[in-house]
């Protein structure tokens, strides 16, 4: 096993090096606006569009919303019917899994046995969103978890999907806006019709942004410590 750590400390090292040559000169901004608390909630339009996303996903149903990646569809992540029907919008074959955001580690410990140590650094380090695969999963819709049992979660640190994520108690689907094969949009404007018309609500916040978003880089990390890269 202790073989196994360094493999995956090695292979950590490459990541965050890798990543680090993305980064631009806003960067420090933004990891210090990171860290502090959610500074919006006083802001009315901001409060209501969470609130709302929040009160369809109870419902059962689809929001369309922004992540700290690209925008998504999102879902009550324990809601085995509100995820087949993303499956659906997407026109996507259920054994390709979705990914969930979480607020916080504790809320991803909830649904995922015996997380790795390594993981906490992982999400500690990386200089851009990053998501784990994660054997042990539970508590979540079936349809969202592997095979091998595992399952795609990600800590969100964006402003937005954060609250959203923290007020709606349980884990969030969070899938590109687009129907499988095409190009995942990186602004709002370029979402399809297609998608716009398929969820219930339609988030409001940062319609307007212009700049560019990618998304997250995943990582499958077993519980034996080893590690895959899925995408840079």
């Amino acid at each position: 096993m202790l073989i196994n750590y360094i493999i995956v400390i090695l292979h950590t090292h490459y990541i965050i090096i890798g990543m680090a040559k993305l980064k631009n000169k806003n960067d420090e901004d933004k990891k210090d606006s990171i860290k502090k608390p959610c500074n919006y909630m006083g802001n009315t339009f901001f409060t209501k569009d969470v609130k709302q996303a929040i009160e369809v996903m109870r419902q059962g149903g689809i929001i369309l919303y922004p992540t700290d990646t690209i925008w998504g569809l999102g879902c009550d992540a324990t809601n085995e019917k509100a995820v087949e029907r993303i499956y659906q919008i997407k026109q996507r074959n259920e054994s390709k899994a979705m990914i969930c955001l979480v607020d916080s580690e504790n809320r991803l410990s909830r649904y995922v046995r015996n997380i790795p140590h390594v993981a906490w650094d992982l999400f500690e380090c990386s200089v851009r969103p990053t998501t784990l695969i994660l054997d042990g999963a539970t508590g979540l819709a079936n349809n969202l978890i592997a095979e091998d049992g595992s399952v795609a979660m990600r800590i969100t640190n964006d402003l937005f999907s954060k609250e959203l994520c923290y007020r709606f108690q349980k884990p969030v689907v969070s899938t590109s806006a687009n129907i499988s094969g095409q190009p995942a949009p990186q602004l709002f404007k370029d979402i399809s019709d297609e998608i716009l018309n398929s969820v219930d609500y339609i988030c409001t916040s940062r319609r307007e942004e212009k700049r560019k978003h990618s998304p997250s880089c995943i990582i499958k990390l077993a519980s034996d410590g080893e590690v895959q890269i899925i995408r840079m």
